[in-house]
């Protein structure tokens, strides 16, 4: 039987752009280490079908591909290297750390983007210093993988990133706050509570709700009914309430989907051809976060959120979320006059947690 590997990687060098393209396709599931080098060195095919089958078939053979793609990120074709990044991005691992610290400064953002992506995956505390400057890249792709990145790095990323809340440029203290929030650290709950109070820039006051939200502590529980009175921050702060999932927010969340102590002031927001105000963007916000904390107390609210248009569909998605509880309760929706869409909306709540006419 002849060598397979050996005859496909033959076959790379063929004229025909086709057969190329299988080749590399056929390396890629056969996994041999004989056909890195060879699927490099097609990284720079004039065909973009055959470039694109080697970034596959590398990143299917993944480990042993590592070194020789770190080498190819200072090629003086930027296409390689965008493509070397494309991959390592995948597989990347500590024996590629110095070329990809090295990639951030690339004038390619492909390449600093998938570089910054590839350092998250491997998660070295070194690559910390080199990722911070990448947080006011022009390029919102690359600023979005660096926060991400550092996120991943972990609590040793947390010093550095907490010395950016105080930068002067806004993105950063932007991306450093959303950093933060992926991190899940408790150590970061108190920071991201002084710049929900204090940051001058409102994009990174509501980001700062959003990462408390996203770590889930409860000590910020508290400071988010304060954030709640002020009506640009009053329904993210409803929604990092649901997330956290702190049942003392039960009843102020009530009062947000019965109407009770309102804003005293509340924004406009064009929709649907109508004039809505944020308020009720803010109750459907507290329907889908009584949801999520799933307090048996609040079905009679979520009950009677069924009633009003702009708040039915979540009502009806919050109470299959209790299962079979919520039965009693719409069971009684079915009789009587009754409109037809809340009608149909009880009745498919009810499938969705196991009910079926004449079925106890």
């Amino acid at each position: 039987m002849g060598d397979q590997v050996a005859e496909q990687i033959a076959a790379l060098r063929d004229e025909d752009w086709a057969i190329r393209e299988e080749a590399a396709t056929l390396l890629g599931g056969l996994k041999d280490a004989r056909a890195v080098r060879p699927l490099v060195s097609i990284l720079r095919d004039r065909d973009r079908s055959v470039r694109e089958a080697a970034i596959g078939a590398l990143t299917s053979i993944g480990e042993p591909s590592v070194v020789a793609l770190g080498a190819c990120l200072t090629d003086p074709e930027l296409s390689v290297q965008e493509a070397a990044s494309t991959v390592l991005a995948s597989i990347a691992d500590e024996r590629v750390l110095g070329p990809l610290v090295r990639a951030l400064r690339s004038l390619d953002w492909i390449v600093r983007m998938h570089a910054a992506k590839a350092l998250g995956r491997i998660k070295d505390p070194g690559s910390i210093q080199p990722l911070i400057p990448l947080l006011q890249d022009k390029v919102k792709a690359v600023r979005e993988e660096t926060s991400t990145a550092l996120a991943a790095i972990g609590e040793a990323a947390i010093p550095a990133l907490l010395e950016t809340l105080t930068h002067q440029d806004w993105l950063i203290r932007l991306h450093a706050v959303e950093s933060l929030g992926k991190t899940k650290s408790q150590k970061a709950v108190e920071p991201l509570l002084s710049a929900l109070f204090n940051d001058r820039d409102s994009a990174v006051r509501e980001d700062a709700i959003r990462a408390l939200g996203d770590i889930g502590d409860p000590q910020a529980v508290e400071f988010l009914f304060a954030a709640m009175k002020e009506p640009g921050l009053r329904t993210l702060a409803v929604e990092a309430l649901g997330r956290i999932g702190d049942r003392r927010a039960v009843p102020i969340l009530i009062e947000v989907v019965t109407g009770a102590n309102p804003p005293e002031v509340t924004r406009a927001v064009a929709g649907c051809g109508d004039q809505w105000n944020e308020e009720v963007i803010t109750q459907g916000a507290a329907v889908r976060a009584l949801g999520a904390i799933g307090d048996e107390s609040a079905l009679p609210t979520l009950v009677a959120a069924l009633e009003p248009t702009f708040t039915r569909a979540e009502a009806a998605s919050a109470l299959a979320r209790f299962g079979s509880k919520v039965i009693p309760f719409l069971l009684p929706l079915l009789t009587g006059p009754r409109d037809e869409n809340v009608r149909y909306h009880v009745k498919e709540t009810l499938a969705l947690v196991g009910w079926r006419a004449g079925r106890l």
